[in-house]
């Protein structure tokens, strides 16, 4: 399972973004403005394709850099909406920090658990004021939009299970997205050294056929190396693959101990 896996494995989260775009479970007061913040992408779109059509071939081309231009600079923008510099030529005011906070979190949450650092860094990057950055992040914890313990339960089950993820390497991606250390142990406790050996035996044994024709020592070598890089302990990637290659028929005693 990739990482679209798992965002589907947080259907969770998108229940209570939901409610919280129409109204129900809003942690601040309704946000009528996130609706045309979303429609102003087709409709804008659209006036420009049709404003295309009666003009020259020079005029269309001149007009289809200037989307492209506008477009690039739009998809670039985290919130999803239109940028400083476009609002300022339709003459709008400047946004409200903590309404263009709010929107830029809700859009970030469509259909992905993040954590509270992932958002942090996205209205730091928007240069959002850290006061309604704050404001913000501490209200959708409240009402559990942002939920670091459920987004580290979740990642754990979903790349074990879709990738052969070992501990190591779950609580290594787990920092990463900022997750407290406290969670990460709490998560990958989940798993005990009896299903990481039993997944690691699962990996061996997809691999195996691979590598057969190659001499013993690159066989070796290319398995517990796989399983190195998803963050299994030394001693039991020998063990693993020790067994999975005596199996075969493959003299291990070069191993001695190591592989036992």
């Amino acid at each position: 399972m990739d990482d679209g896996a798992y965002g589907a494995a947080a259907t969770p989260y998108e229940t209570n973004l939901s409610d919280v775009a129409d109204g129900t479970a809003d942690p601040f007061a309704p946000y009528g403005a996130e609706g045309s913040y979303d429609a102003g992408y087709p409709g804008d779109g659209g006036a420009r394709r049709g404003g295309a059509r009666g003009r020259s071939r020079r005029g269309r081309g001149a007009d289809s850099g200037r989307g492209r231009r506008r477009e690039r600079a739009e998809s670039s923008a985290e919130d999803g909406g239109a940028t400083s510099s476009s609002r300022a030529e339709k003459g709008e005011p400047p946004r409200d920090p903590v309404e263009q906070a709010r929107a830029i979190c809700l859009r970030l949450l469509t259909g992905t658990p993040r954590t509270r650092k992932q958002l942090a860094d996205a209205l730091r990057k928007r240069e959002i004021p850290d006061e309604a950055a704050e404001e913000v992040l501490s209200r959708f914890e409240e009402v559990g939009l942002i939920n670091d313990s459920a987004f580290a339960e979740a990642w754990v089950e979903s790349r074990h299970h879709g990738r052969g993820l070992a501990r190591r390497a779950l609580a290594r991606e787990l920092r990463t997205k900022g997750v407290d250390v406290t969670l990460i142990d709490e998560a990958v406790s989940q798993l005990d050294s009896e299903q990481e050996e039993e997944t690691a035996r699962e990996l061996v044994a997809r691999k195996l056929r691979a590598t057969r024709g190659l001499d013993r020592d690159k066989r070796l070598r290319r398995l517990a190396g796989m399983l190195a890089r998803k963050g299994y302990p030394e001693g039991m990637a020998l063990r693993v693959v020790r067994q999975a290659l005596e199996e075969e028929g493959e003299d291990t005693d070069f191993l001695g101990d190591e592989g036992s």
